[in-house]
């Protein structure tokens, strides 16, 4: 198998066009495609309409190509967007997709390329978002694209994108007609505990921990525990969730790779300096052109330290009224990472319960070899 990657920007959030041109052109195989993840320039919230736009658009076009209904695709093809392209960052979307060996060998021996896998878990109910049912959920999920992706082991993964469901006013009445109880009836809180739940499903899944290390009531309580592999978001847009599995194996041929590595605060250079030299991508102090045009993706999750500090000194994130503290921190992220880039076609996505370390994140790029 082997897998190929393209980005493409997009003019505002219903423009799948620059895709539509790729496919017309030869360039991309529609059938090929089998993950999305982009970034729109809503608001990022429960009431960002700019993800379903997107997904919707994107279902649509390729239902012409296909033949196949757009809901269809909608069930099968995982589209994880995230929004807010605050400060320099641009709309975009990251194409994933995958297609028999061209003739090509396997890599050589001790040399691996970049395998992707999907799944889709069962709808989840308004009852199981941020519960122990969701976290397990999420797990068997992983597990179950590692294995579309061949993945063997889970020291071959490297980065796990997972979008989770939402707790609306609408699902949260309908839970309590039922008897149900809820974690949380607040949709934007909803979003927290699903991300939480969505970061211990792949840290159970990879083995990070153990389930009986996965207590519920550690969810945004206890960021001691975590997932140094683990990208989490969560919307109203979908109702299952869907997982995006990208690894490197020996099984998989073709140039791409994916480096992953966690930041450990929000100026941590260093750590974007080793991810991008884990795909062999040396930045002195910015990428050169050369290499810049090997980069196919780059993938970001951030967080403003709960503590209100930032290598010690004071940050104001969390008190400002006038704009949320994920606005603040993906401008800040996207414009760091960035600028070490030389690209603002960067995947910049807040709310990094329990993904790598408080006040850090991880930083994940996919490149050609």
């Amino acid at each position: 198998m082997r897998a190929e990657v393209r980005r493409f920007t997009m003019a505002h959030p219903g423009d799948v066009s620059a895709l539509a041109a790729a496919i017309d052109r030869g360039e991309v195989t529609a059938a090929s495609i089998v993950a999305i993840i982009g970034k729109t320039e809503g608001n990022g919230g429960v009431n960002d309409f700019t993800r379903g736009y997107f997904t919707q658009s994107l279902m649509l076009m390729l239902s012409g190509y296909l033949g196949e209904p757009a809901e269809s695709l909608k069930a099968r093809l995982p589209c994880v967007l995230s929004g807010g392209t605050e400060g320099v960052l641009s709309p975009h979307y990251v194409v994933f997709m995958r297609a028999p060996d061209a003739g090509d060998a396997r890599p050589p021996a001790g040399r691996f390329a970049l395998a992707v896998g999907t799944a889709f878990s069962d709808p989840l109910p308004a009852e199981a978002v941020g519960r122990a049912a969701q976290v397990r959920s999420v797990a068997q999920a992983v597990q179950a694209a590692m294995r579309d992706a061949g993945l063997v082991s889970a020291s071959e993964v490297q980065f796990v994108q997972v979008k989770c469901p939402c707790v609306t006013s609408e699902r949260a009445a309908d839970a309590l007609a039922r008897g149900a109880s809820l974690r949380t009836s607040n949709p934007g809180r909803s979003m927290a505990y699903a991300r939480a739940a969505g970061a211990f499903g792949v840290a159970l899944a990879l083995g990070e921990r153990t389930e009986s290390d996965l207590d519920e009531s550690a969810m945004l309580e206890d960021f001691s525990v975590q997932s140094s592999r683990a990208s989490i978001s969560s919307g109203v847009e979908v109702v299952s969730n869907e997982v995006i599995v990208l690894g490197n194996s020996s099984a998989w041929s073709g140039p791409l790779l994916v480096s992953c590595h966690v930041m450990q605060d929000a100026l941590d250079i260093a750590g974007v300096t080793l991810a991008l030299e884990g795909a062999g991508i040396h930045p002195s102090p910015q990428v050169s052109g050369v290499d810049r045009a090997r980069i196919r993706g780059v993938f970001v999750k951030c967080e403003p330290d709960r503590r209100g500090r930032i290598a010690g000194n004071r940050h104001t994130m969390l008190d400002d009224t006038d704009i949320d503290a994920q606005r603040h921190i993906r401008g800040a992220l996207g414009g760091l990472v960035s600028g070490v880039i030389g690209d603002n076609r960067i995947f910049v996505s807040g709310g990094a319960e329990h993904q790598g370390p408080d006040g850090g994140g991880l930083l994940a790029v996919v490149a050609e070899r």
